[in-house]
């Protein structure tokens, strides 16, 4: 008689509808993070964690375990004054996880859904096999985390050189803030172990310029990184649509976001204005690519001027790739609707995107998930209005922010009220997942019609 461990025991006696269901991916996904942040949060509740040898209150271990697994980097205690090393330690394992099982999770997702709807196509018994096999999973897995990691060890090794050689650290110290900030950059999650941030490096290329790469490879997703990776070994004989989309719209969207940033701060005394005009350049440059929810800041974001802050909010919203480390919408999902809106300014039937026809059920998908950020973000602004004294700019900045897992922040998030700190985390949470499980939803669900019901137009406009 076989006994049965005291987990499975324990599951009995939770409600069905609880539990998650394993036929459907998108449960698995959100009970598995869900999981890791419970575990994050009674970590950094352990007195061993923070500086003062005390335990941290709930919130504000919960909001930073959320934080570091949804890899946003907004935070109500500064990181390296509140936290111990353990505590520290616990935020970069939670950043690490919460960034590799992004990619790895909604690559996983796009593998399956593009399976799904290739294989429609065949007739062969292979049809009804919809599920990743083992190797591809594997290959998958493998190839996130080698990626991650190589590229985690070079920029940690170009920022221990320079903490070294330029700021008089010694090696060890400098190893550990360079580890820290690499893992940090590379998952886009903007938690730094200084108190302002990268604000002491804003003239420092050789800080600026490495982190920012880092920021870019991880947030343009680990489908376009392995695209880069075989055209760089010669293997690569056609770019995918969805990598063409990518690196174009997201391209497009940091020289847009470095020259309008740059001009709209340029003379502001608080922020560009002192600096000398490579530094204006190279600050503006940081700001350009940091609303890809990368999180870190060379200057202070509190004292930007209101229409540099909606510039922000725009870029923040709309994210970086997909199967990446960024949040947001992504930058695909806004090229596709740009795509749609041209389509439908010009009076064409269908939605063609570098020679291939857009199917309208990726075009729903991508309506879906845009309109429902929109809402949740907008609901979000209006409560914390009225449960915060705070203005609109200021918490509409929040607000976004943490629905793209950005962690730029005017200066507020410590100041909010635990009501205030947990619609944020509720945010994070649902920003960082809500695009990736419900547009894989979506295109699970998707099924045929079996009949059409009588047209009528309803008058647009």
């Amino acid at each position: 008689m076989t006994s049965i461990s005291p987990i499975r025991q324990a599951m009995r006696h939770i409600p069905r509808f609880l539990l998650p269901d394993p036929k459907k991916p998108a449960q698995m996904v959100v009970a598995g993070f869900g999981i890791v942040i419970a575990i994050g949060t009674v970590l950094l509740m352990l007195p061993i964690a923070s500086h003062a040898g005390e335990p941290t209150d709930l919130v504000t271990a919960l909001f930073t375990s959320t934080s570091a697994v949804c890899v946003t980097g907004l935070i109500v205690v500064d990181t390296g004054g509140h936290w111990s090393t353990f505590g520290e330690l616990v935020v970069l394992g939670l950043i690490q996880v919460g960034g590799f099982g992004i990619m790895t999770v909604a690559s996983l997702l796009g593998i399956l859904v593009a399976r799904r709807f290739g294989l429609r196509l065949q007739r062969t018994a292979q049809t009804e096999t919809k599920s990743l096999e083992l190797g591809e999973v594997r290959r998958v897995v493998l190839g996130v985390i080698a990626i991650g990691v190589v590229l985690e060890i070079v920029l940690a090794t170009i920022l221990t050189g320079r903490f070294v050689l330029g700021y008089g650290m010694s090696v060890g110290h400098a190893a550990y803030m360079g580890v820290f900030h690499a893992i940090s950059a590379f998952n886009n999650a903007g938690f730094a172990l200084w108190e302002d941030s990268l604000m002491r490096f804003a003239s420092d290329p050789l800080v600026n310029l490495p982190v920012l790469s880092a920021v870019v490879l991880g947030g343009i997703g680990f489908p376009v990184l392995f695209q880069l990776g075989r055209r760089l070994r010669g293997r690569l004989n056609r770019w995918t649509m969805h990598a063409k989309i990518t690196l174009l719209t997201y391209g497009v969207l940091v020289l847009v976001g470095w020259i309008v940033i740059t001009a709209l701060e340029w003379g502001n005394p608080n922020t560009l204005g002192p600096m000398g005009v490579g530094h204006k350049l190279l600050a503006g440059l940081f700001h350009g690519i940091t609303p890809r929810t990368a999180g870190f800041n060379t200057v202070d974001v509190g004292q930007m001027h209101p229409a540099t802050l909606l510039v922000n909010d725009i870029l923040m919203f709309i994210g970086g790739g997909s199967a990446g480390t960024a949040g947001g919408i992504k930058v695909t999902t806004f090229a596709l609707l740009a795509f749609v809106i041209i389509t439908e300014i010009r009076g064409e039937p269908s939605v063609h995107v570098m020679g291939r026809r857009l199917p309208t059920g990726v075009q729903r998908q991508a309506l879906t998930v845009a309109l429902l950020g929109v809402g949740l973000v907008m609901a979000a602004t209006a409560t914390l209005l009225v449960i915060t004294p705070f203005r609109l700019d200021e918490v509409l900045f929040e607000c976004v922010s943490a629905f793209g897992t950005v962690g730029l922040s005017t200066g507020i998030t410590g100041e909010l009220p635990i009501s205030a700190q947990l619609i944020v985390v509720l945010l994070m949470f649902v920003g960082r997942l809500g695009p990736i499980t419900l547009a894989s939803a979506l295109a699970l669900r998707e099924r045929e019609r079996r009949y059409e019901l009588p047209e009528e137009r309803p008058i647009v406009g």
